[in-house]
């Protein structure tokens, strides 16, 4: 790699694991200095099949903002959320899939919601499963007792 000062050739004087890539640290051969550069893996989009049929990328933040909106007024820590959405993703990749239908997806954010909070639980599932009366969210609670 290239010096980003004076764009001469460098060495790497160390090497580490860094969480999802690697971080390297290195120097410039001919002025010496040093700097960090950090190398991830070029992962695959992952294509969503939606309800109607139509296919977009996989967001990750269309979970998240969804699982606030749910969790909103709750006593959850919004870094949870990002560690159920980091798991969720990571899940959808280990299955080396090019494509996830978004009920699959809901699926796996209402259990993680069940398990993290039940109030909002019902919230995701009552917008998710469209319910439709009050017979429907007595139905799902009396599931969760």
């Amino acid at each position: 790699m290239k010096c980003i000062y004076c764009d001469s050739q460098t060495k790497v004087t160390n090497k580490r694991d860094a969480g999802s890539g690697t971080r390297r640290r290195r120097e410039c051969l001919k002025c010496k200095k040093r700097f960090t550069t950090f190398e991830q893996p070029e992962l695959k989009d992952i294509m969503v099949i939606k309800k109607d049929g139509s296919r977009e990328v996989f967001d990750s933040q269309k979970i998240i903002r969804g699982m606030i909106r749910a969790c909103e007024r709750r006593p959850v820590n919004t870094d949870k959320i990002g560690t159920i959405v980091k798991e969720i993703e990571s899940k959808i990749r280990e299955t080396n899939k090019t494509e996830i239908k978004t009920k699959k997806i809901g699926e796996m954010v209402m259990a993680a919601l069940k398990k993290l909070d039940k109030v909002a639980y019902i919230r995701f599932a009552s917008v998710y499963k469209d319910f439709q009366d009050v017979g429907e969210f007595k139905k799902e609670i009396k599931e969760l007792k």
